[in-house]
């Protein structure tokens, strides 16, 4: 996870907030240009986000969620006036693109393969969103139709590689897809926590939800090809999760509609 050091200037920041920074190193962790993210280096170590107004609603809602399942960090304070505040507790450990995992990538496949059979295994009859897969397809309709495609996440064994051919798979093939599972939604290497070798905690889990488990082993399984520059660990991956619970057409269709956002 990306972290350089800035100038720590408590009035850039809500009033609220201004405690948090008394006598702490503050950090830029941004990675998206749709968010700036500050890490906090006090007690254990605090992120804040802040994003447009109302974009960091639902990522709130589902953090207090999952953090009560012990699956992702306290979230602290959501505050939406000109913007939107987002302050989570840091986890303990490292995500999975530190150096010191992808040393040994076969030994992180199968971890992460384990700890996504840990999510996909946890209950959801009290989850707030109870059907992802409908939000996921009308987004991908919505992306499709504005001209949004990005090829880059077409593996190359797919039949489609243009926009109109990856369109038509998602449009035959959306039918297939459940909602059955309690899905992370961008299950990718720097969304896991790790401590040494042990599972620590899940972050970014905004996209989650009740869905099908096949978005997140297309992430797992693209993840670990783009960390790595090898397609040997994805399909290890999908090996460890158990190819018994892996849908090859889902997971073709899954691919086919990542490809609109």
């Amino acid at each position: 996870m990306k972290k350089t050091e800035i100038p720590s200037d408590p009035a850039l920041f809500p009033h609220r907030f201004a405690p948090l920074f008394r006598g702490a190193k503050l950090f830029d962790s941004s990675c998206s240009p749709q968010a700036q993210v500050w890490f906090i280096d006090k007690e254990g170590g605090y992120f804040l986000k802040r994003s447009a107004k109302g974009s960091l609603e639902r990522e709130a809602l589902l953090g207090g969620y999952f953090h009560k399942k012990g699956l992702a960090p306290a979230v602290l304070d959501y505050y939406s006036e000109e913007e939107d505040w987002l302050l989570t507790k840091a986890g303990v450990g490292e995500d999975a693109t530190n150096s010191f995992y992808l040393a040994d990538p076969a030994r992180l496949c199968d971890l992460l393969a384990d700890c996504l059979h840990f999510f996909h295994e946890s209950g959801f009859s009290d989850c707030p969103v109870k059907d992802y897969t409908a939000e996921y397809l009308q987004r991908a309709e919505e992306n499709y139709k504005k001209g949004m495609f990005d090829p880059t996440l077409l593996p190359e064994k797919y039949s489609f590689s243009t926009a109109e051919q990856a369109w038509s798979a998602a449009r035959e093939g959306k039918a297939l897809l459940r909602a059955d599972t309690l899905i992370h939604g961008d299950f990718c290497l720097p969304n896991v926590l790790f401590d040494g070798w042990k599972f620590s905690t899940f972050i970014d889990l905004g996209n989650g939800g009740v869905g099908d488990r096949h978005v997140d082993l297309f992430w797992g399984a693209w993840s670990l090809w783009f960390n790595t520059g090898k397609e040997q660990y994805a399909h290890r991956f999908l090996d460890a999760y158990g190819r018994n619970l892996v849908d090859s057409e889902r997971l073709r269709i899954v691919s086919a509609i990542e490809c609109f956002g």
